[in-house]
């Protein structure tokens, strides 16, 4: 899905009217009808709700809502942040409609009375002042109000973005005061401040309201990952489906007291569909790999003095023989930053063409080495402190600047980089980066990059479009933390709950997937 910047939005909008012949007032009816139709949903048991609007069209969607909720029974009082003779165009259209009447706050003055406030003194609120084509910072009466939502203990639901936010922020704290809404209703596209902005709080829900894809147009390069993107690798098999229909992931890793970050990666890519799954590690911590999971199939190599794997396992083909008829390879779970380990990293790497995913120390052996790694079939997944010592910036650099260091990689080296982190990033050889919304704080955790390595490599062996498998491991790791979370908590959460998570997680894309609505938690 495409993240548009408010400026696209609003020609999205006028482009559907004018090119595609969808009245702005049924593009107007129609977020509002989401809007409501969120509330109903989400807060049922809600008998009273407070509207709050200002004078431009997200107020026309306050409009609108109010109505709605009206029609659905509830007890609805609305403000309006002006003269009714100030409203223009689609919004007065939709204030003509109200069957009621609404509470006037031209002033300062006229906020603090008893009747204007009285409007949030409802069991859900409805944020319709400021919509995405604000600009901060919020001044006078406006901000007056957008302060007073922070003093109410009702839940607020905000029409298109919190009030006080820039919609086109990446990042940062606003630079005036916002609405502390706990969900966001939007529509058609998400912006960026949907996505990245640490204020928005709780569900942001992405309503289609009569937009042609054709109408849909970005310049950011952006996409947000949803059910729907990564559909065709949750997708029912033949029934006569056989192992061999899904690929042979082969995981080099595994050392000396780092044996289960192997086992974990080879059990997640069988856990993801991967018809078979073998992990060559070094010869005397194999059987902790091979005790792991009876499913594991297990080959041994020759090893260092500190239980690593030896650059000896290439002599007489042994490692070349075990990786012939194999159809992804995972190279760096637990595999250490041995001197001589390292180099057989890059061996293979180089000597290679199977697409591979290379994590972990594996990443470590390429430090002040990058450009070894170009035009390579390579998907890395390096997290902040491993992007940093490929890209040579300080890992500060790196999470300051995060989707610029993702991109310029990505382009520089002709490689897919999944940069982990809070909404993780997956940026292509070409330029585009695809922004994952699932996860959570409990993944903060060892051995997670294990489990989405394996994820990832189960799935790219299973499909041709491999930029699809990686936005669809990236996605469903997410999700199956997620997932996992819900029994465990946050603070107990560890690596292999996802494993048992991952069917969850397969189920909840399949369900989402058809859905018209997208909904991701910020």
């Amino acid at each position: 899905m495409k993240i548009v910047t408010a400026a696209e939005m609003r020609d999205i909008d006028r482009a559907t009217s004018e090119r595609f012949g969808v009245p702005s007032l049924v593009l107007m009816e129609n977020a509002g009808t989401a809007v409501a139709d969120f509330v109903l949903s989400e807060y049922a048991g809600a008998r009273s709700v407070g509207v709050v609007c200002g004078k431009g069209n997200n107020g026309g969607d306050g409009f609108v809502a109010a109505r709605k909720l009206l029609e659905a029974g509830r007890e609805v009082r609305l403000l309006l942040l002006c003269d009714p003779g100030d409203l223009r165009g689609d919004a007065d259209a939709m204030f003509r409609e109200l069957p009621l009447k609404p509470v006037l706050a031209r002033s300062s003055d006229d906020f603090r009375s008893p009747i204007a406030l009285a409007v949030f003194d409802a069991d859900v609120l409805l944020d319709a002042v400021l919509g995405t084509g604000f600009r901060p910072p919020v001044t006078g009466l406006y901000a007056e109000v957008i302060q007073h939502f922070s003093q109410v203990r009702a839940p607020i639901v905000a029409v298109d973005i919190p009030s006080g936010l820039d919609a086109d922020a990446m990042d940062g704290a606003p630079t005036g005061p916002a609405v502390p809404a706990c969900a966001t209703v939007t529509f058609t596209a998400p912006r960026p401040a949907h996505v990245f902005s640490p204020v928005i709080r709780g569900p942001v829900v992405v309503a289609p309201i009569g937009s042609p894809e054709q109408a849909i147009q970005s310049s950011l390069n952006l996409e947000l990952i949803t059910p729907r993107d990564i559909a065709e690798m949750v997708a029912p098999r033949p029934r006569d489906s056989h192992k061999g229909m899904y690929g042979h992931v082969l995981v080099i890793g595994g050392s000396l007291g780092k044996a289960g970050a192997a086992g974990m990666a080879g059990m997640a890519a069988l856990r993801t569909g991967a018809g078979l799954a073998t992990v060559a590690t070094a010869q005397s911590v194999l059987p902790t790999v091979a005790g792991f999971a009876p499913e594991l199939m297990t080959e041994p190599l020759p090893e260092t003095e500190a239980g690593t794997i030896s650059l000896r396992a290439r002599e007489y083909g042994r490692l070349d023989g075990i990786i012939q008829g194999k159809t992804v390879l995972a190279i760096g779970p637990g595999i250490s930053r041995q001197t001589e380990t390292s180099e057989l990293v890059r061996v293979l790497v180089k000597s290679s063409q199977l697409p591979m995913v290379l994590d972990a120390d594996g990443l470590n052996a390429f430090e002040g080495r990058a450009q070894e790694l170009t035009g390579r079939p390579l998907v890395i997944t390096p997290h902040p402190g491993e992007m940093s010592r490929l890209a040579q910036l300080s890992t500060k650099q790196v999470q300051e600047n995060r989707l610029q260091v993702a991109r310029d990689f990505a382009t520089r080296h002709g490689i897919t980089t999944v940069l982990k982190g809070n909404r993780t990033l997956v940026a292509q050889a070409d330029g585009k980066v695809w922004v994952n919304p699932t996860g959570n704080p409990g993944m903060a955790s060892g051995g997670m990059g294990d489990i989405l390595t394996g994820i990832v490599a189960g799935l790219l062996a299973q499909t041709t479009h491999s930029i699809t498998a990686v936005i669809a491991g990236v996605y469903l790791h997410g999700l199956a933390g997620d997932a996992a979370c819900e029994q465990t908590g946050e603070q107990s959460l560890i690596a292999t709950d996802l494993l048992a998570a991952l069917p969850e997680a397969f189920r909840r894309v399949r369900a989402e997937a058809e859905k018209p609505t997208v909904r991701f938690a910020a």
